[in-house]
């Protein structure tokens, strides 16, 4: 898709003859005598050429060049195709047929170089025959022809460099991130591996335009897989943000996140489909962010500027966005991530030995690997844990809280036995522990201070028994 965008920046500089979506089209009924086509019983077309599902031929009228360099006649799109100009033929891309049967599925693009000598004084008769019965998923515009110098067209190598860059990146990165995942068992490290490797992949699938001639049966399966590629992106994006900013609506984000982005499938054109994924995706992203600069936590600013700025390019170029900046976005999003959080790993860990190398004596005391560093946290003062992801909430005596580097399953093993699991994701100090209260179908555990606790009913008779 990008490809047909810098196509038309790079058109504007050269004169262009003809083009599909411009150039006066009039469908005829044809057929291919001894001098050529010869057509009969034209009409003008209205909107785009659309050969889905029929055998077509069309007729333009274009003007002579001007000058002697060369043209050639560029065709795109879901068809097979033939094309002659003034009656000489040009070539041939697969071959039209009236029926399945009778076709032979050509490229989805195909160049046919134009003679000097086959141009006219005046007004030139450019005729196409088209067929497409191979085609699988019906596009609103699936054709387009120019007529365009030079010739051969000049390949746009910077820009598939920078694509390739791009992926190679996002591959780094998933791999970076799927070997924390491996070590340290993170949620957060696995939702950022996904992350680059759709958007690696969808790189992938956007360059094999240029640098492959495929059939044009094809093209339906490429643009789906875009389309899929993009959307797992923008979930997997949502749910990143949740988890690590408002881990408690995760669930919820996740769920809107799947809704909206697979309503689009519903919207025509897929490059409607995929910036609409793209847009809904971070839109829902952006409300877990700024719940976390309220909540002043650490990257919630950052991750919302980032989020900002897409929603931003996406609004004003969204054409530009899903098919070459937003893997250049994605890229800065996960690679910034990826060299903090192995800096993070290699602080945690220094500090986790020292740390430990104090806490050896102080058997009371909890090793806390926080943002601000690893402190001890009297084991006394700590009323409840609760997970979040990659890292616990420690509710401490007082009102005050502290993030925890680490998981609940750990420290379950950790804590003495006054600690005691209630609900997947909450142990409590039974030490602080007020009472039991039946709220509805549900259960609450109160302590000395702070909100009560959830309680499983799978965990209750066991709370019950430990409770004095």
């Amino acid at each position: 898709m990008w490809r047909i965008l810098i196509l038309t920046l790079l058109l504007t500089s050269f004169t262009t003859l003809a083009r599909a979506q411009d150039t006066s089209w009039q469908a005829c009924r044809g057929a291919l005598g001894p001098g050529g086509p010869v057509l009969s019983d034209c009409h003008p077309v209205e909107g785009f050429v659309d050969p889905q599902g029929r055998e077509l031929w069309v007729r333009s009228t274009i003007p002579a060049p001007t000058d002697t360099r060369p043209r050639a006649l560029y065709v795109a799109g879901v068809a097979s195709s033939e094309a002659w100009l003034n009656g000489q033929r040009l070539g041939v891309n697969g071959r039209p047929g009236a029926t399945a049967r009778a076709e032979v599925a050509g490229r989805y693009q195909a160049t046919f170089p134009i003679r000097e000598a086959v141009w006219r004084p005046g007004g030139n008769t450019l005729v196409l025959h088209l067929s497409s019965f191979h085609g699988g998923v019906r596009f609103d515009a699936p054709m387009s022809a120019m007529v365009v110098l030079p010739y051969p067209y000049p390949q746009r190598t910077a820009l598939l460099a920078v694509t390739f860059v791009a992926a190679g990146a996002l591959l780094a990165a998933a791999f970076g991130f799927g070997v924390i995942h491996a070590m340290r068992r993170t949620g957060s490290s696995l939702l950022l591996a996904g992350m680059a490797g759709v958007a690696a992949l969808q790189a992938v699938v956007e360059s094999l335009r240029p640098l492959f001639a495929y059939p044009y049966p094809l093209h339906a399966w490429r643009m789906s897989a875009i389309w899929l590629l993009a959307a797992a992106f923008a979930v997997l994006l949502a749910a990143y943000v949740a988890a690590r900013f408002l881990p408690k609506a995760r669930g919820l984000i996740v769920g809107l996140a799947l809704g909206g982005v697979g309503a689009t499938v519903l919207l025509p054109g897929f490059d409607l489909k995929t910036v609409w994924a793209l847009i809904l995706g971070v839109a829902l992203a952006a409300l877990p962010a700024i719940a976390g600069v309220r909540a002043k936590r650490p990257g919630a600013r950052l991750t919302l500027a980032y989020l900002a700025l897409f929603l931003a390019l996406a609004l004003a170029m969204p054409e530009w966005l899903a098919d070459f900046s937003y893997f250049l976005l994605a890229a800065a999003l996960v690679l910034p991530l990826l060299m903090i959080e192995v800096v993070r790993l290699s602080r945690d860990d220094q500090g986790r030995e020292a740390a430990l190398t104090r806490a050896a004596s102080r058997p009371d005391r909890l090793t806390v690997a926080s943002a601000r560093g690893v402190e001890l946290v009297p084991i006394a003062d700590i009323l409840a844990v609760v997970g979040a992801d990659d890292y616990v909430e420690l509710r401490l005596a007082g009102g005050r809280s502290l993030l925890h580097a680490a998981r609940l399953d750990g420290l379950a093993t950790q804590l003495p036995s006054s600690f005691l699991r209630v609900h997947r994701s909450v142990i409590a100090n039974l030490d602080h522990v007020q009472r039991l209260e039946r709220d509805g179908d549900r259960w609450r555990l109160h302590l000395n201070e702070g909100a009560p606790l959830p309680v499983s009913r799978s965990r209750q008779p066991a709370l019950r028994e430990a409770l004095p």
